[in-house]
């Protein structure tokens, strides 16, 4: 079995994979504060809750937290002693990176980009609905071209209750309507209403930039959210692309990793 682990900003996602069937997945909060020790405890602690320790046998790691992302190497060969594939923008990969700066990439995208590329009809656009909001657009030559990086739902709800002295901190939810009520119907309005309005101006650019419909995949915790609003816009929501994504480039790159 494969152990998939995709580092964001806020939250780690883990997925466990029996061959090509994601049979678990798991979710804990990412925190540079934390040891070695502490989140290799964390590791075993889920996956002996599971009955899995003994059955991992492989393990991938797409970071975009630099400190965490050693962090979980070293935890994942001490307490699982396996030496895990650690993505970056030198490992193999079916879609070609033509960025102006290779380096510049997150790993996650990188995953997204070969997820489309092998579930879906290209040119493609991920949206990934994050702690940012990140569209990654892979051509129909499958060269992933580049992308979008806006702030996240989270972020905005954050920043609203930061910044101004009035405005509570919220819950994000789809609203009823777009003319708000009272403070935090008319908050929603403009953070979910408006982040969607946003994307459908850029899917719009995008595509003439392309020059041909692209497929639009939704995946990260706030696109079921957004889907509603945008179902003419999004073709698919799959929540776990960015794990698929790990699960095949670890078959890429496990050989080249463990010479």
């Amino acid at each position: 079995m494969l152990l998939a682990i995709d580092i964001g900003n806020t939250n780690t996602s883990l997925g466990v994979f029996d061959g090509d069937n994601l049979i678990n997945t798991f979710n804990l909060s990412s925190d540079i504060k934390k040891t070695i020790d502490e989140y290799g405890i964390s590791l075993s602690a889920v996956l002996n809750y599971n009955n899995l320790t003994n059955k991992i046998k492989g393990a991938i790691v797409s970071c975009v937290v630099p400190q965490l992302g050693e962090t979980y190497i070293c935890a994942i060969e001490k307490y699982l002693k396996i030496k895990p594939v650690n993505l970056s923008h030198k490992s193999k990969m079916p879609v070609v990176l033509s960025l102006d700066n290779n380096r510049e990439i997150g790993a996650d995208r990188i995953a997204n980009s070969v997820a489309v590329k092998i579930k879906y009809k290209l040119p493609a656009i991920v949206i990934d609905f994050g702690t940012a909001t990140t569209f990654d657009i892979v051509d129909k030559n499958s060269n992933f071209i580049g992308g979008i990086i806006a702030p996240g739902l989270k972020i905005q709800a954050k920043s609203l209750s930061q910044f101004t002295s009035k405005l509570p901190q919220l819950k994000i939810e789809p609203p009823k309507k777009a003319i708000g009520k009272d403070t935090i119907s008319a908050m929603l309005s403009g953070i979910v209403l408006g982040h969607g309005c946003m994307i459908e101006g850029m899917v719009k650019k995008c595509t003439q930039e392309l020059g041909q419909k692209p497929t639009v995949v939704a995946t990260g915790g706030y696109s079921s959210i957004l889907f509603e609003n945008l179902d003419n816009t999004i073709d698919y929501i799959d929540k776990d692309l960015t794990l698929f994504g790990l699960k095949e480039l670890y078959k890429l790159n496990k050989e080249q990793e463990n010479d």
